[in-house]
């Protein structure tokens, strides 16, 4: 591992356009859980699976459980950035990272100072009215006791991709032209298993691609770099 960390050091040192893209391993350090481990929100039991709560038939069928589940599973309190957060910020600040591209919803990367983040599946930070369009910030939901609703009486939901919902084209767009323009693109805490944010690596024109996760995915055998651990403990190796 050693020598791994070594190699890392010099991609870093020797990049001036790197891209990262990350999931839900990069906020388990953190202690938010991720969605699919055997510790993760799909492990746990519910009158229905996550999968069908986080849905948008869900969600417009019974907002009652949605916001219950969503507020206890999804809305965690005093959570801090970690260390990869922190590294990721501070190479950013140093003209290295050009972008953070997370198929998170915490804003744990924007917490630790990142400027550049794209959320691919939206955040949680963010709510919005389904009638008259209006935005609330995540204390309105917290504090709301029951189902979020905005003074025109819409529904206020949150700007996060659902289960049946399509990913801002935009936002696919824009990440496949960093990726594309990357000179290293470094992938972290993720399965890569969740399409098409996935699918977006495929974009990179480059040599060397870092990914660095506990388990194995079905990547490994494309990185020029692979190591196998902690991702705040390896950044915060740079």
């Amino acid at each position: 591992m050693k020598d791994k960390i070594e190699l890392l050091r010099r991609l870093v040192e020797n990049s001036r356009s790197i891209v990262f893209f990350g999931g839900a391993g990069v906020s388990t350090e953190s202690g938010i859980p991720d969605f699919r481990s055997t510790d993760g929100l799909y492990s746990q039991q519910w009158a229905y699976p996550p999968e069908t709560i986080l849905s948008r038939t869900f969600f417009l069928r019974y907002p009652d459980e949605f916001f219950r589940f969503y507020r206890e599973k999804l809305m965690v309190s005093g959570i801090r950035p970690n260390r990869a957060h922190e590294v990721l910020a501070r190479l950013e600040h140093d003209g290295k990272v050009k972008a953070v591209i997370t198929q998170n919803i915490d804003g744990l990367h924007q917490q630790a100072g990142s400027e550049n983040v794209i959320e691919l599946h939206g955040s949680i930070h963010r709510n919005y009215c389904m009638e008259c369009g209006i935005f609330y910030p995540a204390d309105y939901v917290t504090e709301c006791g029951s189902v979020p609703r905005c003074r025109c009486g819409g529904i206020v939901k949150p700007d996060v991709v659902l289960y049946e919902e399509s990913l801002d084209t935009s936002l696919l767009e824009r990440s496949a032209r960093l990726i594309r323009n990357a000179d290293l693109l470094i992938i972290g805490g993720t399965s890569l298993s969740v399409y098409p944010a996935a699918g977006l690596i495929h974009s990179y024109n480059g040599r060397d691609i870092v990914l660095i996760n506990k388990t194995p995915t079905g990547f490994d055998g494309q990185a020029q770099l692979l190591l196998n651990g902690s991702i705040g403990e390896i950044l915060g190796q740079i």
